[in-house]
């Protein structure tokens, strides 16, 4: 029963791991969505996120200044997006698509300069960096039986996570600001009659929301990957985070759960029993693609007004048709 139970918490610590860059990524988009626009190059704000996350880490030392590098990209990336949507008014589907392919490039590009620019051709992260994202372990809790290594021996991103989550639900729900963003999302002709800046609201939080992204991609870089840069690393979360959204009806609090859900898909081919060894590795990183598949299927035909998307999203606000 022991070794059963240690199993089970050790299959669920990992997709909390596996789940965090997910977190930050539908964070960012559903924040994004809120204020009316829909971004699609979530995975291009988390590439931009991911190298000068991990560069300013390998040239500084610094991990505080690979987190604010990371931030400061990913809300980079964002700010260009909004620039093209909100003041240009271009579509939003392409200008997302474009931002995607952009961040990809540039990730790629920028990281194979680092490794060419090394003498041993590696970008390795330095030790004290790597270690300050290391699980911290809080004194005590962390002893407790099962939920002292579930709750309280994670990373600070995790925990930067959780916190974001937690912060955005409640400003969403019981501020004064977030309750115009959502008259923004949903209607920004009556908020803008009613004295909002429609403008400023979109681009504060689609910058904010890209520097959430741009998080997740650091998560990858300096966590997943073990403080060494990857090709192609990010590898589709984006497209997924883009999914969870609707799985959490554009909700931080059922991000959490989401992102969780997603992560234990994206690791199940690691904690499979001995007796389905011989299905294809190939078979079961699928996996978390189809689900996303299936929770769009479900979503758009159980899809209640509630729980349904701003109304303004994706549709660009022209104040003269007011």
């Amino acid at each position: 029963m022991d070794n059963a139970a240690d199993y089970i918490v050790s299959f669920i610590y990992a997709a909390v791991l596996a789940g965090t860059p997910l977190l930050f990524g539908t964070l960012g988009e559903i924040l994004t969505e809120r204020a009316g626009n829909l971004n699609l190059g979530v995975e291009g704000m988390m590439y931009m996120g991911a190298i000068l996350g991990f560069w300013a880490g390998y040239v500084t030392g610094s991990a505080a200044l690979a987190l604010a590098a990371a931030f400061a990209a990913g809300a980079l990336g964002a700010l260009i997006y909004a620039f093209l949507t909100v003041t240009l008014k271009a579509n939003q589907n392409v200008a997302g698509l474009t931002l995607t392919i952009f961040g990809a490039g540039f990730a790629n590009f920028t990281g194979n300069a680092l490794i060419m620019g090394s003498p041993t051709r590696t970008a390795v992260l330095a030790g004290s960096v790597i270690r300050a994202f290391q699980p911290l372990r809080v004194p005590l809790l962390a002893d407790i039986p099962v939920l002292g290594r579930l709750l309280f021996a994670h990373n600070i991103f995790i925990y930067l996570g959780v916190a974001a989550a937690l912060a955005m639900g409640l400003y969403l729900g019981h501020t004064r600001a977030g309750l115009n963003l959502r008259a923004v999302g949903e209607n920004p002709a009556a908020a803008d009659a009613a004295g909002v800046s429609v403008a400023r609201y979109k681009y504060a939080h689609i910058v904010v929301g890209g520097g959430l992204c741009g998080l997740g991609g650091a998560y990858v870089s300096l966590v997943t990957c073990g403080g060494s840069w990857t090709y192609n690393c990010v590898n589709g979360l984006g497209w997924i985070a883009v999914a969870l959204v609707i799985f959490a009806s554009w909700s931080p609090y059922r991000a959490v759960y989401g992102s969780l859900i997603f992560g234990a898909l994206s690791v199940l081919r690691l904690y499979i029993p001995g007796t389905l060894v011989r299905i294809p590795i190939a078979l079961f990183a699928m996996v978390p693609f189809l689900a996303t598949i299936g929770v769009l299927i479900a979503t758009s035909i159980r899809m209640s007004k509630e729980h349904s998307q701003p109304k303004g999203c994706g549709v660009n606000y022209f104040r003269e048709d007011r």
